[in-house]
């Protein structure tokens, strides 16, 4: 929580609706002086006091609470991929991290490789798109071959692995909720 800023909060639903700090201040029944030094960071509202501004500002009282988002760190350039090579497998990771409840990743597989001798499982959901080149995948013990333009969706738990015994790379493209490798 600590990207969190609840009179920087106020001053913008405030400004939004277009008020001064005065007429806020009187709508709320607090003080002008109270409500400057909250939205200067110099006073912590009581949650009394923070539920009668959000009444007043028609906003919801969790909302002093939700943190602020950095809108750059949601940016992953093309060079600055986070990569990591598991075996002969490499996975660029398209989403800036793994926090959230959702990640997405670009997985190399060489020829001749698969994504593990076993077939695994995890707790997260996965859909994966074949970007190019052909690789098989094992969803409990069936077999399907998937090709360039093709997609699969793997549920939470469902054993499965990836391999390409082809002479081609194959470039996949996946997404799993929640985040898990």
């Amino acid at each position: 929580m600590e990207n969190i800023d609840i009179g920087n909060k106020v001053k913008k639903y405030r400004e939004a609706k277009g008020w001064s700090s005065r007429e806020l201040a009187k709508q709320a029944d607090i003080t002008p002086s109270m409500l400057s030094q909250i939205e200067r960071g110099l006073a912590n509202p009581s949650i009394q006091t923070l539920k009668i501004l959000a009444k007043t500002l028609d906003v919801p009282t969790f909302s002093f609470f939700l943190e602020e988002v950095n809108t750059g760190d949601l940016i992953v350039r093309s060079g600055e991929r986070k990569k990591m090579i598991i075996d002969n497998l490499s996975y660029e990771l398209l989403s800036p991290d793994f926090t959230g409840n959702l990640a997405t990743a670009i997985m190399n597989v060489p020829p001749n490789t698969s994504s593990s001798e076993k077939l695994l499982e995890h707790k997260g959901e996965e859909v994966a798109f074949i970007v190019e080149g052909k690789i098989k995948v094992y969803l409990d013990e069936e077999e399907y071959l998937l090709e360039a333009g093709d997609s699969v969706k793997i549920p939470a738990n469902l054993k499965h692995k990836w391999e390409n015994n082809f002479t081609q790379q194959a470039v996949v493209l996946f997404s799993v909720t929640p985040p898990v490798f």
